[in-house]
């Protein structure tokens, strides 16, 4: 329970990783549901907790309401701002039971919300309401990775003090099921070609009208990469950044998936995890600002300093 950065093999947890995806896209979309829209889609993500994941207040009918993932007692929490809730309790159940549950407990609530129930950004998925094959929950497994988004947004929220321009919070996608946090160059970007399984095109050619720097940590699913890493790439992607020089020795590109790689493996058997995986986010970070010339003494300062003011020069 207090390890920093425990082992979690993808083999060993996918069924249950595969079923807690889902349960987030469903908490995820009743957030997309009833939220205005956020630039780069930062109004669907989730937030780290002390305890899971959460989908912060959402407004509801001049109050509000959260949903939140508690990893350590393993309980989903949906919770009124009038001091309301119910609780459905984390354990081996369909991703269809689970769909039913939450909105069950919504209405309880007074909240009515209709929520799209193809899940987003999966190649080969079922409806919500239908998805009876997704029904693994290991609770020591999903503790596990709720610790190690915990430890990377650490790392991830003191990476992002060292820039002045935009940069996003720190947070978790559920499409994608990635803890990311992105820099930006404050240059428009070319059109995104789109093409993700089950996402608008316009969602993903909104998210990318920017120029980027991107990194995140994703605890593996398939395809080239089916174990946990962190990943940092840019887009559009400058000319010689799949070849540039990163560190930790570790890390390495992936022409399959045009990102930079650092395995998870890798920072947990480093000396000091927490430096290697900041050695590699601003090695990588620095190899795209570099390589697409972005204006490095402008959009750059030190990292943060507890309790220390940021210094300016007069």
């Amino acid at each position: 329970m207090t390890e920093r950065w425990p082992e979690l093999p993808y083999a060993d947890w996918k069924d249950t990783r595969d079923t807690l995806h889902l349960w987030t896209q469903v908490v995820g979309k009743v957030r997309l549901a009833l939220t205005p829209w956020l630039n780069h889609s930062w109004h669907v993500a989730l937030y780290v907790t002390t305890r899971g994941l959460t989908t912060s207040p959402i407004p509801w009918h001049g109050g509000s309401f959260q949903i939140d993932f508690d990893f350590v007692d393993h309980v989903l929490w949906v919770r009124t701002s009038e001091g309301h809730f119910r609780q459905i309790m984390l354990k081996p159940m369909s991703v269809a039971e689970f769909y039913e549950d939450v909105m069950i407990a919504l209405r309880e609530l007074g909240v009515d919300v209709r929520i799209t129930t193809m899940p987003n950004e999966i190649a080969d998925c079922i409806p919500f309401e239908q998805d009876t094959l997704h029904a693994a929950y290991d609770a020591d497994f999903a503790n596990r990775f709720w610790r190690v988004l915990l430890s990377a947004s650490e790392v991830f929220g003191h990476f992002r003090t060292a820039f002045l321009g935009k940069t996003s919070p720190v947070h978790f996608f559920w499409g994608s099921f990635d803890l990311a946090v992105t820099r930006f160059s404050g240059r428009s970007a070319p059109r995104h070609p789109g093409g993700v399984p089950h996402l608008p095109n316009a969602v993903a050619q909104e998210a990318y009208s920017h120029e980027v720097s991107s990194a995140g940590f994703w605890p593996g699913g398939g395809g080239p990469i089916n174990y946990a890493a962190f990943y940092s790439y840019a887009y559009p992607a400058p000319d010689g950044f799949g070849a540039a020089p990163v560190k930790p020795k570790d890390a390495f590109f992936s022409k399959e998936l045009g990102e930079f790689i650092m395995p998870y493996d890798a920072v947990r058997a480093a000396r000091e995890p927490d430096a290697a995986l900041m050695e590699f986010l601003q090695c990588t970070y620095g190899a795209a600002a570099d390589l697409a010339k972005w204006d490095r003494k402008a959009l750059e300062c030190g990292l943060g300093e507890r309790g220390k003011v940021r210094p300016i020069s007069a």
